[in-house]
């Protein structure tokens, strides 16, 4: 049974932040709120809990993972952003959106695309998670929660993600080993992914705030 911390969205609580901060640190798999969807998340730099987070998942290695980081400076630690992308990101951070750049050596194998060489980045307009990323000190791991709740023994045949946190925290209590509360509705709106690898970015998918894209991203894909 995970364990459960209730967090304040504005102010979260040191405390538990440290204590949140700890346990990732040890290997802990979370299940928390961003400023898109509930995510599952663990620290970038702990294999076992990365590997955790796959199977949890059920992803292949050849499927990257996204993570989030805490500014654009934090990035660049672990991307390769080119002016034209340092641009854009600049004007769109912290926001909903991922962005898939060219990976640098500190991001480790397991959550790169191993044939691009690509990874996926976030920097989350989201209080808690900007105080959990301050206290680690490095990136941590995010993807979606919602899909793995459609897909639990306890509700297989489920078609919509559950629309209370109740519903989402039962379904994935066994699965995780904490749990972050801050008693905010679930939202179901994902991020926007943007392809920043070559000179023409470019909309991979559509989530939150695409819209505020579309006058600098001209081609489209989906």
């Amino acid at each position: 049974m995970a364990r459960i911390y209730q967090l304040h969205p504005d102010n979260p609580q040191v405390r538990h932040v440290e204590a949140i901060r700890d346990a990732l640190r040890q290997g802990a798999v979370m299940l928390y709120p961003t400023d898109t969807v509930y995510a599952i998340g663990c620290d970038l730099h702990v294999k076992s809990a990365v590997e955790r987070v796959r199977q949890i998942k059920q992803l292949s290695n050849d499927k990257p993972l996204t993570f989030l980081c805490s500014s654009l400076s934090n990035i660049a630690e672990y991307a390769q952003v080119s002016d034209a992308a340092y641009r854009l990101i600049r004007r769109l951070i912290p926001g909903p959106y991922t962005f898939l750049l060219p990976a640098t050596k500190q991001v480790p194998r397991l959550v790169m695309s191993p044939k691009r060489k690509t990874t996926g980045i976030r920097v989350p307009d989201h209080t808690i998670c900007q105080a959990l990323l301050q206290a680690l000190g490095n990136p941590i791991i995010s993807t979606s929660a919602t899909t793995i709740a459609q897909c639990t023994e306890e509700m297989p045949q489920m078609t919509d993600p559950p629309m209370s946190s109740i519903e989402l925290f039962d379904q994935l209590d066994k699965l995780v080993d904490l749990i972050i509360d801050n008693r905010s509705p679930i939202s179901l709106q994902v991020s926007t992914i943007l392809d920043l690898t070559t000179d023409q970015p470019t909309i991979v998918r559509k989530g939150r705030g695409w819209e505020a894209v579309a006058e600098w991203v001209t081609e489209i894909e989906v």
